[in-house]
């Protein structure tokens, strides 16, 4: 009887403690992010003191504007997350603008803290999202304005405009921080540089192309 009663004591304790790392229910109203503070950060950043909030901490501005999208993969990515509303930090939600040129992508790249649904503003965007070794399946499709598409957190995915003129989307993110790993950068632009070898053997290419590819990033 004594070690039923402590194997079911274990579980609980284990159960208990995978249920408060993954998702901690918030034990106040709210937590401003402190970006001054030193203290040790556990999951989010050190919390103002409450007494100090003001409206402003939960506000932004400026999401009617459209992001300049010169540049080389004609995308690009207004972020409203903690950086933005400090009164984001711990409550797991945040927004992204996304304006795209004609043709242009959000390059393949994943979130490692975040489920992203999207929803299209403007135009016409094809998008997809592959699923994790030994699958690697495509899930894509093309989507028009007011359709809504769901990427899984932690899976590569991406997006093209494949309409006539620019396009506008706003996708909603289920952490504060969601985090951006975009998939070529960190390969190819790591710092310090991941070695040829290890790329070339892995990319099945020449030495030279891996070279060509780094010096772009």
């Amino acid at each position: 009887m004594a070690n039923q009663i402590l194997l079911l004591t274990t579980f609980l304790a284990m159960t208990c403690a995978l249920v408060i790392a993954f998702e901690p229910s918030p034990l106040q109203d709210f937590c401003v992010a402190d970006t001054t503070s030193s203290a040790t950060r556990v999951n989010g950043l050190p919390c103002l003191d409450s007494k100090l909030a003001q409206a402003d901490h939960f506000f932004f501005s400026g999401l009617h504007i459209a992001g300049n999208t010169s540049n080389p993969v004609g995308g690009i990515v207004t972020p409203v997350n903690v950086v933005q509303i400090p009164g984001l930090n711990t409550l797991g939600i945040s927004l992204a603008r996304i304006d795209y040129a004609q043709w242009g992508v959000i390059p393949p790249h994943t979130h490692p803290r975040a489920t992203e649904i999207l929803t299209v503003l403007e135009g016409s965007l094809y998008v997809g999202f592959v699923t994790s070794n030994p699958g690697n399946k495509l899930i894509s499709k093309v989507l028009y304005k007011g359709d809504v598409f769901v990427f899984p957190v932690g899976l590569v995915h991406f997006q093209q405009n494949v309409g006539k003129g620019n396009a506008v989307s706003l996708s909603s993110l289920s952490s504060q921080n969601p985090g951006v790993n975009t998939i070529a950068n960190a390969v190819f632009g790591a710092n310090p540089s991941i070695s040829d070898d290890i790329l070339a053997k892995s990319f099945q290419v020449d030495k030279t192309v891996i070279s060509s590819l780094q010096a772009k990033f």
